[in-house]
């Protein structure tokens, strides 16, 4: 059922994910990169259905000033995240 409420998440009038998991995910991943403070950061918690995925996963965009754009993805729920898991998304 975490999964199919994880999917509708944001659609249909649903609440999104609680601000306070998303702001801690970014600062989790503001210190495990090092980063400047310009950098920006959007977290998005998502459903996957295809049997390759692993169901719900975090994905935590990375917007530096001058680069392109870094998509970490972490097979867990936001709530799961820890600052292991973002480093650990870091190598390919």
């Amino acid at each position: 059922m975490a999964l199919f409420g994880a999917f509708l998440r944001g659609s249909f009038g649903l609440p999104k994910p609680d601000k306070q998991a998303v702001d801690r995910v970014k600062d989790l991943a503001r210190a495990a990169l090092r980063v400047s403070p310009d950098t920006a950061f959007a977290v998005n918690e998502i459903a996957c259905t295809d049997p390759g995925c692993p169901g719900i996963e975090t994905v935590i965009l990375v917007m530096e000033p001058g680069q392109k754009t870094r998509a970490l993805k972490v097979a867990k729920p936001l709530d799961e995240v820890m600052e292991q898991d973002i480093l650990k998304a870091l190598d390919p």
